[in-house]
Formats: structure tokens, sequence, C-alpha cells
């Protein structure tokens, strides 16, 4: 069982940046996210992506704005329970809500912060016939952990970022990887575009345009995947693993049973700390609606600011919250007294 004082529920860019905040009210965090890794959208989906809307920033890929961020929290030691999806939450005593996963990880606290973004997110699947049938038995929808491909035959769907990446990612791990696209271009960075075509006229990979994966072959195991390619046919090709990623489908999940105040799949807060309804329990980020909600990154950041203040008094009702700057103080330097 896991202790803390705030538990965050999504580990996105707002997510993470609470971290920060609370890091400098002593307050100690936990994050819960299903996917692998942290950054949520920025990680999963667009990494070479560039933003221009971050303060001081004229442009940051999301990926390096996510590295950022995991630096800008390391001195505060939060914990991750990543790949784990927030299943049931109970408010377990006086200012105590016990949340459980869907693997079974309970983790307690007073504060939970709700930063889950769009919400839950689920892959986009193939329309495929038998596929659930190899689930978990050689078709993966995210890759966790790269050396479960090592000396095996890959093959990846898509031509988005996610798919390039893993694609340059998996070339140097895997014996033998094949990259399939219907179309002839592709939607992800134009460096990551070139590298593939670098690693295909290389022979380190095989590149297939034009070309959609039409059957899944295999007895109790995935074996070989059918494709139909424009002007080749119907080309089978033997694997061990088949990932398709052709991106994530937002859904509010279990927190709409969670007894919240909900509208149009968003969850209600009070804008002056972004609490919700329900006492202990606050939303922020794009899973949060309010009259005149933005849905930007740099808005999450200032509410999940506002939020620990408010967290803070919520959990030390009878303590001084001094408020300092970091200009002044530093990171180290903030007390509360």
């Amino acid at each position: 069982m896991i202790k803390t004082d705030i538990l965050i529920i999504g580990a996105g860019p707002c997510g993470l940046f609470t971290v920060f905040e609370a890091g400098l009210l002593k307050l100690n965090c936990h994050l819960v996210d299903v996917l692998p890794a942290p950054g949520g959208q920025l990680t999963e989906i667009y990494p070479k992506k560039p933003i221009y809307d971050i303060p001081g920033y004229p442009s940051v890929l999301a990926g390096e704005l996510v590295d950022n961020l995991m630096e800008q929290i390391a001195p505060f030691k939060p914990g991750f329970t990543l790949g784990e999806k927030a299943d049931s939450l109970k408010k377990t005593g006086d200012k105590e809500f016990t949340l459980t996963t869907d693997k079974g990880t309970v983790i307690k606290a007073p504060v939970i912060a709700i930063a889950g973004g769009l919400g839950v997110f689920t892959p986009r699947k193939p329309p495929l016939e038998g596929l659930e049938k190899f689930e978990d038995n050689g078709v993966d929808y995210m890759v966790k952990d790269p050396e479960k491909y090592r000396d095996k035959n890959i093959l990846i769907a898509g031509g988005g970022d996610s798919a390039l990446d893993w694609t340059i990612e998996l070339a140097s791990v895997a014996k033998k990887i094949s990259l399939v696209h219907r179309r002839s271009s592709f939607r992800g960075a134009l460096d990551s575009v070139d590298k593939v075509m670098e690693l295909a006229k290389a022979g380190k990979i095989d590149l297939l345009t034009e070309a959609q994966a039409v059957q899944l072959n295999g007895s109790e195991n995935l074996e070989s995947v059918t494709i139909k390619h424009k002007e080749k046919g119907a080309i089978d090709i033997p694997v061990d693993f088949f990932i398709p990623l052709f991106g994530l489908t937002p859904k509010l999940g279990p927190i709409a049973e969670w007894g919240l105040n909900i509208e149009r799949s968003a969850v209600e807060v009070n804008t002056e700390d972004y609490s919700t309804n329900v006492p202990g329990i606050y939303a922020i980020g794009d899973i949060n609606t309010y009259k005149g909600k933005l849905k930007l990154i740099l808005c999450g950041f200032h509410e999940g600011t506002m939020m620990v203040q408010s967290a803070f008094k919520y959990i030390y009702p009878d303590q001084k919250l001094s408020f300092k700057y970091t200009t002044v103080t530093g990171v180290e330097g903030f007390t509360n007294e």
C-alpha cells in the first residue's frame, strides 16, 4: 500500500507540474497513469511535435518539455504507478481516499487531483477479425519495454509519430522489423520520416506503404499477418508481435462513477481553487470544465498551482501557509510556518 499527500491521476504535463508546485509546499505526490511512461499525449502521441505557447520557450518539442518537467520535479521525489488504470475510489476515513488500480495497487491520500487530460486513453484498434484472440499473445497496442522485442520479428502498423518513433527505436533491438502504412506519405515529424527512409534504404527495416493488415494468423499465439499491398497483392509476413499504432481514444472511464458533477464528459470545478463537488477532490487540465475554459497546457499549469494552495489548507487547516517566491529562496528554501 502506498501513502501520499496528493494522489495525482494522470502523469501528463499538468500532473507533472503540479508535483513541482506541491513540492514547494512540502507536499508529497504520487502519480497514476494508464500509459507506460510519464508525459501523457506529449509522450505517447506527438513527442516530436513543436509547442509554441509555453512561456519562455519560443518553441519546444513535446518530448523535450516532458523531459524538462521530469528534471524540474526530480528534487521532490514523486512516486509513479504507470501502466495501470485508476479504477475504484472510496472515502475510507476523515480526509482519506483509497484508490485501487486495475492491477490491484492500493494508494491512500487525503487529496485527489484528477489531471487525466481528456480521460483514459484506449488504443484505436484496427478492424481485424479475431484481434482480441491475439491480444497479449502477439498483439500489443503500446510499447512498454523495448527489451520484450529483442531478437523478435516485429510488424508495426501506422503512419504517425508513435509508429515512426518506435520503428526507429526497435530497429536496433528486433531481429526483423517491418512498418506498414496504408498511404505513401506519413503524418509524423519530417526528421522521423527521414530516419525511417534511411533505415529502409539501408535494409535495416522493411517498409511497406500503400498497404494494410487484413488478417491475423495463428493458433494460440500470433504467427503471421497477411498484408494487402497495392501492387504486390496479399503478402504473409511471419511475426512474433504485431503492434498497430493508430493513436488513442480518450474516455472518461471510471472517473464518471466517482460521484462528481460531470458536464459533457468533463468534471465541473470551482475556479477559485479547481475543487469539485466532493471535498478533497480537485480536477485540473483538459479534464475539467468551467465558464471560459481553455484547453491549453499553460492554463493547466495555472490550475495546478492554485489547486495545491487549496490542498495544503485542506490537509493542514491549522497551519499557516507562507507563500514565498522561488526567485528569492530557491527550491530548497521553501518552508511552511
